[in-house]
């Protein structure tokens, strides 16, 4: 469920993001992006503390297992686990590294008239500010070219190899399917519940510009 959650808060909050920045509502956008960061900084703690499959050293594979799935996937032979694939565990990892370049540049950005700023931008020149704020937009087209690969392995499983991902996005995996590797094992709530209280914590204080 915390995976779950995660997933789609964090696309309801890209979206919401992109559109408050287009629509230069910078208070709300800095709101979102902070939001974001603490999602961020959840994940990361969950890849290390939380349920098996949420966990990095399960779904990130070696080379070698990415190429022979990848062999597998084009020729149309499927086997299904749970948790992600090798390939779909490195498409994860290139999104939480896209997500935290952004938002981690759009802290100490600043636009080009020094009136609107990330939080931490005190802490850089002008000039950094400046270079941190065309990182943030670059990094920003270069999440839509992953979200966009992310959406097209969603269709090429259902049309293709038939296989639904959308559902277990939304409900989990209640049962093994055909082939599957491993058990679902689930974290102690209490792991959870630190993750929160981590993330709420760090995203407060950048939010406040590390000053107390």
């Amino acid at each position: 469920m915390p995976t779950r959650v995660f997933h789609w808060a964090l696309v309801a909050l890209v979206a919401f993001s992109w559109w408050s920045g287009e629509n230069h509502d910078m208070d709300r956008h800095r709101l979102s992006g902070y939001t974001i960061l603490g999602l961020l900084v959840f994940r990361l703690f969950w890849g290390f503390f939380g349920s098996r499959t949420a966990r990095f050293s399960q779904f990130l594979r070696s080379p070698g297992a990415v190429a022979t799935y990848a062999r597998g996937l084009f020729a149309r032979r499927h086997t299904p686990s749970f948790g992600h694939n090798p390939m779909g565990g490195w498409s994860v990892a290139a999104l939480l590294v896209t997500l935290f370049t952004m938002v981690g540049a759009g802290l100490f950005a600043v636009d080009v008239d020094g009136l609107e700023s990330g939080p931490l931008s005190d802490y850089v020149s002008f000039e950094a500010g400046r270079q941190a704020a065309e990182i943030h937009e670059a990094t920003f087209t270069v999440l839509l070219a992953l979200i966009a690969l992310h959406v097209l392995a969603i269709l090429y499983y259902r049309f293709v190899l038939k296989t639904n991902l959308i559902t277990p996005m939304v409900t989990g995996k209640a049962v093994p399917g055909e082939g599957a590797k491993i058990e679902p094992v689930r974290a102690h709530p209490l792991a959870a519940l630190i993750g929160i209280i981590i993330a709420a914590a760090v995203a407060w204080a950048i939010s406040r510009g590390l000053r107390f």
